[in-house]
């Protein structure tokens, strides 16, 4: 499918881009789906200018008028989910349930949570404080409200794994708060976002609130962190580029929300249900082709049990079909691109000189004659000193190193620079969850790979700063105010 020739949306208005296009290549079948525009500098600084001259209005409509259009937006976006699916199938390469159900009815259904979102209370009571008479003034009783308030302009420069649910999760929060957003998709696969904006302007988001610009290079993105008129940045994507955008937000003080890299690690334990756990980790190779941050890529198994989980481990991958993602019965897809699938197979090679043994995949699966395919591949007799172990591959690429006590385990597992979700399968769950509590990880699943939507989400350490997810992206997107009173 092809979705033309896209223009950027800047201030209400679809604007031809200064650097003309880039063709956006389907990683399935090496096809065109569409050309995205290539924004100027300056573009994108209107962009940001556009927002900041929204702000003001826009940050004043009542909740329940912002409550009403990211509803609106909702409902149009699940009227077009089987447009909307095939698209994102074409430019991301996702399976087509997965393009449907994970990503256009989970970015719909994130519009509809923070619609809801927008009615939940602003102001938060703190207990009255007695005074005494002093420097400060007289004696007396002093009341207080925390407020939030909303920050400002938002850049939020999203990823390329999923490109509904990612915006989605960035732009209905930062909206339901009284912000406005540029929005700056990840370049391979950004004709989605343009199609979110369009539902929000059929939904009538009023001009500039919501601005969507693109680029091939990182010129777009440093232009939308540098602007004088952006006050936060919101970045999902790897930890390097999250490193260079933080320098740039620490020079002006900006606000960050920072969801980073991953390199999950799966404690299981020699009393585990193995299936349970083999479910769980094979996700990597399933699910989305191992192109996610929280995908338990890391396996830290008991020695008891480390025979068996393998064995299991390999057969599951086995039986995964690899192919045409639009293919009915296809599991694992293609990567985003060719340079993607270089880097995941070099990494590979480079467990291989390690010294790790390849249990299978390894090569290139047979089948597809064309597209960016990774076979699943389970890496056995690894040590947590070796690269593939100890850096994200962000691939159908799973690891196994053994360990002999509860404790080697939790301390192999925290021995890592990233902390985003790790797991741990145990059938006793009171042991699990002392082994949780141990984990540096902003989340950890307890015999399950299944998120709680309103639990908050984000990463120790080299993982991210911040948290957002039900409620808590709603602080994320505001700032605290306080206003205190003489009782």
């Amino acid at each position: 499918m092809s979705d033309g020739k896209r223009r950027l949306f800047i201030g209400g208005r679809w604007t031809e881009p200064d650097h003309g296009h880039y063709e956006v290549i389907d990683p399935a079948s090496e096809e065109v789906v569409g050309l995205a525009p290539e924004a100027s500098r300056e573009q994108v600084h209107a962009a940001a200018a556009a927002a900041r001259e929204a702000f003001a209005g826009w940050s004043r409509t009542r909740p329940e008028e912002r409550a009403e259009i990211l509803d609106r937006a909702a409902g149009l976006m699940v009227r077009d989910l089987a447009s909307h699916a095939a698209l994102a199938r074409a430019e991301s390469g996702a399976t087509t349930a997965t393009a449907r159900g994970m990503q256009v009815a989970v970015g719909a259904a994130r519009f509809r949570r923070y619609a809801r979102g927008a009615l939940e209370p602003v102001e938060e009571a703190v207990a009255p404080q007695i005074n005494e008479a002093g420097p400060m003034g007289r004696a007396g009783v002093f009341g207080a409200l925390a407020v939030r308030q909303p920050v400002g302009v938002v850049t939020c420069i999203t990823s390329y794994n999923n490109p509904w649910a990612n915006p989605a999760g960035k732009v209905a929060p930062a909206l339901a708060m009284g912000n406005t957003v540029v929005v700056k998709p990840a370049p391979q696969d950004p004709l989605s976002v343009y199609r979110m904006a369009e539902a929000l302007e059929e939904a009538g988001v009023p001009p500039g609130v919501v601005n969507v610009v693109t680029g091939s290079g990182p010129g777009a993105g440093e232009a939308a962190v540098d602007s004088g008129d952006v006050d936060m940045v919101s970045f999902t994507g790897s930890t390097a580029v999250g490193q260079r955008i933080a320098e740039v937000c620490g020079r002006g003080m900006k606000r960050q929300l920072m969801e980073l890299g991953g390199k999950g690690a799966a404690v299981v334990l020699d009393d585990a249900d193995l299936d349970s756990a083999v479910a769980g980790i094979g996700t990597t190779f399933s699910f989305y082709s191992g192109q996610i941050c929280t995908a338990p890529t890391r396996v830290l198994v008991q020695r008891g049990v480390h025979d068996a989980l393998l064995g299991k481990l390999a057969a599951y991958a086995g039986h995964l079909k690899v192919g045409d993602p639009a293919a009915r019965g296809t599991v694992v897809g293609p990567v985003i691109s060719a340079a993607h699938r270089d880097r995941i197979e070099s990494y590979v090679e480079l467990g291989r000189k390690e010294g790790a043994r390849v249990v299978t995949g390894g090569v290139r699966p047979a089948g597809p004659e064309r597209g960016f395919y990774v076979a699943p591949t389970l890496l056995a007799d690894c040590t947590n000193d070796m690269r593939v172990v100890r850096e994200e591959i962000f691939g159908p690429v799973v690891v196994v190193v053994p360990f002999d006590d509860e404790e080697e385990g939790i301390a192999l597992a925290n021995d890592s620079d990233y902390g985003l979700i790790d797991y741990v399968w145990s059938s006793d769950v009171a042991r699990a969850f002392r082994v949780a509590r141990r984990l540096r990880a902003g989340g950890v699943g307890v015999n399950t790979i299944g998120r709680n939507m309103e639990a908050p989400f984000g990463g120790f350490k080299k993982s991210g700063v911040g948290r957002d997810v039900g409620s808590y992206a709603l602080h994320a997107y505001s700032e605290l105010q306080s206003i205190v009173w003489p009782g």
